[in-house]
């Protein structure tokens, strides 16, 4: 075990001061690494960015607990992080207290007033699939800000301007961009300049390079007025003004009266079990409670640890639970305020065997044959996730996202934060595929004031009735499979948590019929095996982004930060 202990500095200027030079550096110093596997006592943050972790851990020295560091991890990495931290996104929260107390919280953006059914549809009801990614029009009513306020004022301790100062530091003072940043803002170019005319940070003239300085003047500005007036600062005044101009230019939604009236809503976590484990996770308007406990509890009776991890027996019995799985998210879930999900039924241990009674050993299920489950039956992606854990045990699972990357491409002129394109994970058309290939039902339709269906799966698990697991990651549609086979990495296949972590995805999401595989995540024979049965093997890009905390028999943290990220573990 390595500990590490450093005399915690009270002068707020000599750590910010800290923060600033740890931003231009670009140095992780100390206990910090990007794939840290050692195990710790008093607290650790995983998350996608090493100058969030490291807000998040200094939070924790200060005395603040898992909700304080993630409210300042949060609006980091609103600056460091743009691709999928943000202000103008949403996302989900699970939280465990140290006793036990389990509790979710709802800020997934919402459909403005200005929305209707089938405003992405052309006059012959065809799809416009730009009109729901890029611009103004694909942006819902941003949550993130109003979710921070409702935690802090639920279970922070420390004050709330003492959690926004470290971000806004690093968005006045700027950072060095690492090399994959660099390559990202350089892609993305000629879309930046295309939807913000009037320019933005994250354009210049000449190409980006690691080590150059990000500096967001309007976005520091913008998180000053958070610091100083708290949502106020946000969704009234002059940023939520500088908001509504935006969907003035570009067309859009929103209106004054939306950003007033947006709530996060605390709601009941979803809590089942896998084998001695219990699982505390995230309910609808999130897809991914429910399909995760649905996956777990389909492979539960079946051998994976003598099988082994990613064997062909094992790719085939997970495949087949996630074909079955995804066609019930496509058809029943939606947001539970406009919708009733049925969530029972779902969960129903006899639903679910007989939804796994009807494959093959033999033969690949065709997903054309596959739909929805009878009820009746009784007994691109750039999200990004953190987990945080404190020094009492209080923990904290956090899925945020602006859906695409760098979400809409507008950054809101005067404000400085991009806005997002959540209104795709609608079912712009009922069986018309989003930007992740999913289709949905009339259970997602586009409704004012609706918040769309998600994947996101922000997990903690339990084991004899103490803390085990704090899991989460971004990924579009593989969030649920990328969680649920890091689950089973871990309970299965022995694996630590950075093994875990870091160990070859596949996925299978119903539509396509592909079951989409990481480069040598099979081996040559599981290949050649699965394909004699009929699966169709397409290899792909990395999937997932997870970033996770493991609780040891002895009682120590162990981190497990993503190797296809920045991702980085901070930890005493």
């Amino acid at each position: 075990m390595q500990r590490v202990t450093r005399k915690r500095n009270t002068n707020k200027h000599i750590v910010f001061a800290f923060f600033v030079g740890l931003a231009l550096s670009g140095c992780v110093g100390g206990q910090l690494g990007k794939q840290n596997s050692a195990e710790y006592r008093n607290g650790m943050v995983v998350s996608a960015s090493p100058l969030a972790s490291n807000v998040g851990l200094s939070i924790l020295k200060k005395g603040g607990n898992a909700v304080d560091a993630a409210v300042a991890v949060q609006f980091a990495l609103a600056v460091v992080y743009p691709n999928a931290g943000n202000l103008g996104g949403g996302g989900f929260m699970v939280f465990r207290s140290a006793s036990g107390e389990a509790n979710s919280l709802d800020f997934r953006e919402k459909a403005g007033a200005l929305s209707s059914r089938d405003m992405y549809l052309d006059s012959a009801g065809n799809a416009i699939t730009d009109k729901s990614l890029y611009g103004a029009l694909a942006s819902g009513v941003p949550g993130s800000v109003a979710g921070m306020v409702e935690a802090h004022a639920k279970y922070g301790k420390l004050k709330w301007a003492d959690l926004i100062e470290p971000a806004v530091e690093l968005a006045r003072n700027g950072f060095k961009v690492s090399t994959r940043q660099a390559a990202e803002l350089n892609s993305l170019k000629e879309t930046f300049t295309k939807f913000n005319p009037q320019g933005t940070a994250l354009l210049k003239a000449s190409a980006w390079a690691e080590g150059d300085v990000l500096v967001q003047g309007e976005l520091a500005g913008t998180l000053e007025q958070i610091r100083d007036k708290g949502r106020a600062g946000f969704y009234e005044g002059a940023v939520a003004d500088s908001l509504i101009a935006e969907m003035q230019r570009g067309k859009g939604i929103i209106t004054k009266t939306d950003l007033k009236n947006y709530q996060a809503v605390w709601r009941k976590p979803i809590i089942g079990n896998y084998k001695e484990y219990k699982i505390i996770t995230m309910p609808p308007p999130s897809s991914g409670g429910i399909a995760l406990l649905q996956l777990l509890k389909s492979v539960e009776a079946f051998p994976l640890k003598r099988w082994g991890l990613n064997a062909d027996s094992t790719v085939q019995l997970v495949v087949e639970a996630e074909r079955r799985v995804y066609a019930d998210r496509a058809a029943y879930l939606g947001d539970p305020d406009f919708y009733k999900v049925p969530e029972q039924q779902l969960l129903n241990n006899a639903y679910i065997k007989s939804r796994m009674s009807n494959f093959s050993w033999d033969k690949a299920t065709p997903s054309s044959s596959i739909k929805e489950g009878d009820l009746n039956v009784r007994e691109h992606e750039e999200t990004t996730h953190f987990s945080i854990v404190d020094r009492e045990g209080n923990s904290v699972a956090i899925t945020t996202t602006l859906n695409g990357s760098y979400g809409s491409a507008v950054v809101v002129k005067g404000a400085g934060f991009l806005l997002n394109n959540e209104m795709d994970d609608f079912s712009v058309k009922p069986g018309t595929p989003n930007m992740y290939g999913l289709v949905g039902d009339e259970a997602n339709a586009i409704v004012p004031g609706k918040r769309m269906l998600s994947s996101m799966t922000p997990t903690i698990i339990e084991k004899d009735g103490k803390l085990f697991m704090v899991v989460g990651t971004p990924g579009g549609s593989t969030i649920i499979t990328s969680v649920f086979q890091t689950i089973l990495s871990v309970i299965e296949f022995d694996k630590s948590m950075q093994q875990a972590v870091a160990a070859k995805k596949f996925h299978h999401q119903w539509l396509p019929d592909e079951v989409y595989t990481e480069e040598n995540a099979l081996d040559s024979l599981a290949v050649q095996k699965l394909k004699a049965k009929g699966y169709s093997i397409a290899p792909r890009g990395p999937i997932g982004r997870v970033d996770a905390i493991l609780r040891t028999k002895w009682g120590y943290y162990q981190g497990g930060a993503d190797p296809r990220g920045d991702d980085s573990i901070s930890a005493w």
